[in-house]
């Protein structure tokens, strides 16, 4: 639900016409895949996020010793195949010897880390791919050589990361595709503010030169004030992750979030044209 301070920020901003004037539909994004139902950055939660009718799908991806792009989210193994390699150091082989479904319930027993082109390889034509660099500037020559080969349109790509090295370069490298820096809020006490603050996204978003912005979806901080705000100084798109809250979905739609990423596609589409409807 709307807080009354959002509210009244929603309508002055949209009566200045700060806001978008067209409604159009975003891109519900299957966090890691649909992670909710499926273990995370494997092909069967890639699949299982196709089935559930995501626009799209992000992962997670860091480069092996060997030079392969491999989809995993931590930097050790441990958490979801219970040996614990450091990605970064470990070949392909090795790392797909280990088994990173059964964690997840005995029916993805099996499941392997797959490489960028494996995660490609199941994506529909018209559906999204965004791919997080969980490394630094390496692994940017790597993940342009994997998407020239696959044939995939840059139009169905935008890649992300913390990393403001790695995705500058990413933006510079491959100039026409989309290319989002992510940030997160933090405070150091409660009665501090959060930080970074709408004109420090702004202006990192700016000095970066990349297309937008991937904020965290904590409402605390992301009202309708502060992304009037980045509008104000830019800032024009942005996606939100990560949404497994139907009305704090329904909140980021309403202000015309390029994409929505939630663990729970199916679900939060559900909802949203739930909410659409009354």
């Amino acid at each position: 639900m709307l807080k009354i301070n959002d509210l009244f920020w929603f309508g002055c901003f949209v009566l200045l016409g700060a806001l978008p004037m067209t409604v159009h539909a975003q891109k519900i994004v299957a966090h890691r895949g649909a992670s909710h139902d499926a273990p995370e950055n494997t092909l069967a939660a890639f699949k299982l996020a196709w089935q559930q009718g995501a626009d799209g799908v992000e992962g997670d991806f860091y480069l092996t010793r060997d030079g392969e792009v491999v989809c995993i989210h931590d930097k050790t193994t441990g958490r979801t195949a219970g040996q614990d390699l450091n990605v970064a150091e470990a070949t392909l082989a090795e790392l797909q010897a280990l088994d990173v479904g059964q964690w997840k319930g005995a029916e993805f027993a099996g499941e392997k880390i797959p490489t960028l082109r494996q995660v490609i390889a199941t994506v529909p034509e018209g559906k999204m791919l965004i791919i997080e660099l969980k490394a630094g500037p390496q692994i940017i020559g790597p993940v342009q050589k994997v998407l020239a080969e696959s044939g995939l349109p840059d139009e169905q790509v935008c890649i992300i990361s913390f990393n403001e090295q790695a995705i500058a370069a990413a933006k510079r490298q491959m100039p026409n595709i989309k290319a989002h820096w992510l940030t997160g809020y933090k405070q150091q006490n409660e009665t501090d503010p959060w930080l970074p603050s709408a004109d420090e996204v702004a202006q990192t978003v700016k000095r970066l030169a990349v297309d937008g912005l991937g904020t965290e979806g904590n409402r605390q901080v992301v009202t309708a004030q502060f992304l009037a705000e980045l509008r104000k100084q830019g800032v024009q798109e942005f996606h939100v992750w990560t949404v497994d809250d139907p009305q704090d979905a329904q909140f980021f739609a309403a202000q015309g979030a390029f994409g929505i990423t939630t663990n729970r596609p199916l679900e939060i589409r559900k909802e949203l044209k739930k909410m659409t409807r009354e």
